[in-house]
């Protein structure tokens, strides 16, 4: 099975319902500005899985789309606040929302994409019941990903954070939005308590395996190929798993090292290469592979549930593809 496919078939049904909910609207600049990042790509990771979710319980995918479209806008509402909040520059290989527009502008449209999540989910044709339940998800989600991100910034400004602090953060910040669209696709497709359980675990472990990878890309990619800024995460002091293993196993000169530089705003690209170089001396990058890898059989497990189908396959693939990607 061609994964990548697979996924283009969705994205390409899925885009075409995102541009019609973002078409127009005025002041014109607002609209422009709220349009800037959904519109510049992304993997569209969390639609995608609402639909294939969908399909996994012979559901009918037209049910699941405004939910689909409600986690994409919540998704990049959260990206333009968290470049804003990072002074990250670049996103999607595009200047970031803030860059283009203004901060108060950038704010602005990313509260604007929060609401248009709402009013599309009103667009939902199936059971009251069921939109009930997807509405509730989506809340809760989005309450979660509020308390992680407030998490990861306080991690920021601790020397020591435990591995299970860290876990507890990125399933809040990460792991919620893809919970309610596995979830939620089961929802809206008639799954059985089981399934929807099932795909609940899934959208968990897929999230955390997802962010752990993510977390070692930014200090093994490159700004071209990752389309974002690189090095950010050092300089920062973003508590990853592979910082958390670090800092919680470095003694002596290594531990002074990491005092110095890590957390450093004004960190040079040569300092943050001994960061990490350091992080791999250590063992912590092979460590946060393993963990990742964990997450993603975990994931696979949580799919027994489901009857054997095509979309079932894809979101296997799915688990596989979350600690391999490149980008």
């Amino acid at each position: 099975m061609d994964l990548k496919n697979e996924l283009r078939k969705r994205v390409d049904v899925f885009n075409i319902e995102l541009k019609k909910y973002l078409e127009n609207g005025r002041p014109k600049i607002l609209y422009d500005a709220a349009r800037h990042l959904p519109m510049a790509g992304g993997k569209r990771l969390r639609p995608a899985i609402s639909m294939i979710s969908c399909e996994a319980v012979s559901g009918d995918v037209k049910q699941v789309m405004p939910l689909a479209v409600s986690l994409e806008l919540i998704h990049n509402f959260t990206l333009v606040h968290d470049d804003i909040m990072d002074k990250s520059h670049l996103r999607r290989n595009t200047p970031t929302v803030h860059i283009e527009y203004g901060e108060p502008t950038a704010i602005i449209a990313g509260d604007l994409l929060f609401a248009k999540a709402f009013e599309i989910m009103h667009d939902f044709p199936g059971d009251p019941a069921v939109f009930k339940k997807l509405d509730s998800g989506l809340v809760r989600s989005i309450r979660e990903v509020c308390e992680g991100q407030q998490l990861d910034m306080e991690f920021e400004k601790r020397h020591n954070v435990s591995e299970e602090e860290y876990l507890e953060m990125i399933r809040k910040k990460t792991s919620s939005l893809f919970i309610i669209a596995a979830e939620g696709g089961a929802l809206a497709g008639g799954g059985t308590a089981e399934e929807v359980k099932g795909m609940n675990a899934y959208g968990e472990f897929l999230g955390l395996a997802f962010q752990i990878r993510d977390d070692y890309l930014d200090m093994s990619s490159d700004e071209e190929t990752l389309g974002k800024d690189i090095g950010n995460d050092i300089r920062n002091g973003k508590k990853t798993l592979i910082a958390v293993h670090s800092l919680n196993n470095a003694s002596g000169d290594d531990k002074k090292l990491l005092e110095n530089i890590f957390g450093n705003r004004d960190a040079s690209e040569r300092d943050v290469k001994k960061v990490y170089d350091l992080f791999e001396e250590l063992g912590s990058v092979e460590y946060a592979k393993n963990t990742a890898l964990e997450y993603s059989g975990r994931a696979k497990k949580a799919l027994d549930t489901l009857r054997d189908s095509d979309a079932k396959q894809v979101l296997l693939e799915l688990a596989e593809y979350s600690i391999k990607r490149e980008k």
